[in-house]
Parts: structure tokens; sequence; C-alpha cells
């Protein structure tokens, strides 16, 4: 049983990232689904699709350049144990504006730029270098 499953997808992103794995495969839930799709239209991954297996499964394909992963650290901010939230004009800026953070708010999952011109803002998932 996995107590923070956003955790675990970040966790085996990096890993594949630092094994230099062509792809991963996660569990599927709505929530990961739109985190991946989020990376994807930000150009830190190249790919995502759902396959089914025995479960269903998001499949994640990885962006290299130059033998180096595009994701150069991705790190859970809001945990179990501690839920960060943050109003829209107090979203993190992550990496000087070269970095997003996922952030999920009331109207969906967007990146802290997207939420910061809705003026909206939420719960901070993670953050992506």
């Amino acid at each position: 049983m996995i107590t923070d499953p956003i955790a675990d997808m970040l966790t085996r992103v990096r890993n594949a990232g630092a094994a230099q794995k062509a792809d991963v495969l996660v569990p599927f839930s709505k929530l990961k689904w739109e985190i991946a799709r989020i990376l994807k239209d930000e150009g830190y991954i190249s790919d995502v699709e759902k396959v089914q297996d025995i479960f269903p499964m998001i499949k994640i394909t990885l962006k290299y350049a130059n033998k180096k992963s595009a994701i150069s650290k991705i790190t859970r901010v809001s945990k179990p144990g501690r839920r960060v939230y943050r109003n829209h004009k107090d979203l993190p800026v992550v990496l000087n504006r070269l970095g997003i953070a996922i952030v999920s708010t009331s109207k969906g999952i967007f990146t802290n730029k997207k939420a910061r011109q809705m003026k909206i803002g939420g719960e901070i998932l993670c953050e992506v270098e």
C-alpha cells in the first residue's frame, strides 16, 4: 500500500531519468494523468499514454538532451502530513521562472504560471526544474 501515490510517481520518473530509461510505467489515476499531461505540455517529457495491462497504467516516455534528462530536479512540495496551500499572489517562482510548479486548484490542475494568470490559488503538488 502506497501512502503518497504522487510522490511514488515522481520518484519513479526521477529514478528512470537517472538510469536513462526510455520510459516508465506508473499506476493510473486521474490526478497522475493530469500531472503527466502538464509535464508533456511544458516539454519535460516526450509522450504520455494510457496502457492497459492487468491494471490501467500510465506510460511516460522520458526526454533526453545530450544524455541528460530534461527533468533535472522534481520534488514533492505538499505531502499528506503537511499540505501546502498558497494564494495566487504567493505561488512560488521556480528557478527564476525557468521551472514550473504544479498546482491543484478548484478549477483543475495547472502550472503556477497559468494559475497566477487565472488568479486562483491552491495546493502546490510539486516543483519541476
